[in-house]
């Protein structure tokens, strides 16, 4: 990423270049980027190609002004964090559903990022609600969080019995948990950006996959609520958890919503995949 593409990167964050990559750059970057950048699945129910190349992805999330899903946003800010002095190492990682079953290999992409003051932290903007903040990698206890209380654990076997990793502390691999609940299982070895390329594919085409359901778009507010829209149903959540929704009849009302409360600008309303 050249240095064009990092100012164009931070304007559309509305964020400063930082002085140095420490935490407190990295905790500001990540907010902003959940305010400003929504997780959606919008190409999947417009027709459009998911590329995994820094360049598209840039060419989406900067320069159209769009969101993704985890393999883009993850993917796109770890490109921006390692331009800005940052090492940024990118990692697998599988969702719990129901009854605690694990997803897909290469479920998820997550950020190991290292900070220069504070160590490293898991950095994840592209999961939808999740922490608002990364979260430091090594603690193993609590971490308070808008989002929730979370931690890191070491995990145990799945349901085949197998352990990911060596079961060492470098290697094993990790579940990241919210107010209790596993949310996903992260494993430490290094990936690059094409090792997700099957994922993307599989959320993108297979009927198994969440995303065709609905077409989703969501970001976090300014106060520390969250406004989603699913299908046409728009959602407001407040930080205290008050919930105001409402559902929208015409394709107007649909567009304006994407346009005013995400800032995207459409043709035409995501017709859910397949129908």
């Amino acid at each position: 990423m050249d240095c064009t593409q990092v100012d164009a990167y931070l304007r559309r964050l509305g964020a400063e270049y930082p002085a140095c990559p420490t935490l407190d750059a990295l905790r500001d970057l990540h907010l902003r980027h959940l305010r400003t950048v929504p997780f959606e699945n919008l190409s999947v129910h417009l027709g459009e190609e998911i590329v995994l190349e820094e360049k598209r992805l840039l060419d989406k999330v900067v320069g159209a002004r769009r969101g993704g899903f985890c393999y883009e946003l993850n993917g796109v800010f770890g490109a921006l964090l390692a331009a800005l002095g940052y090492e940024v190492t990118l990692l697998a990682a599988r969702v719990y559903g129901d009854g605690g079953r694990l997803g897909i290999p290469y479920d998820h992409l997550a950020l190991r990022v290292r900070t220069v003051d504070r160590g490293d932290w898991l950095a994840d903007v592209g999961f939808g609600a999740h922490s608002h903040g990364p979260l430091a990698f090594a603690e193993r206890g609590e971490q308070e969080d808008p989002g929730g209380t979370f931690r890191i654990v070491e995990a145990g076997p799945d349901a085949a019995g197998v352990r990911g990793g060596h079961d060492t502390a470098r290697t094993a691999d990790l579940d990241v948990l919210c107010d209790g609940k596993p949310v996903y299982r992260v494993e430490q070895r290094p990936r690059v950006l094409d090792d997700f390329v099957s994922g993307t594919w599989w959320h993108s085409t297979s009927p198994r996959s969440h995303f065709l359901r609905s077409p989703v778009c969501s970001r976090v507010t300014e106060d520390g609520g969250r406004i989603t829209l699913s299908g046409r149903r728009l959602t407001s959540t407040a930080a205290d958890g008050a919930r105001e929704e409402r559902e929208l009849g015409t394709d107007e009302e649909v567009l304006a919503a994407y346009r005013d409360h995400f800032g995207i600008g459409l043709d035409r309303v995501p017709a859910a995949a397949g129908l």
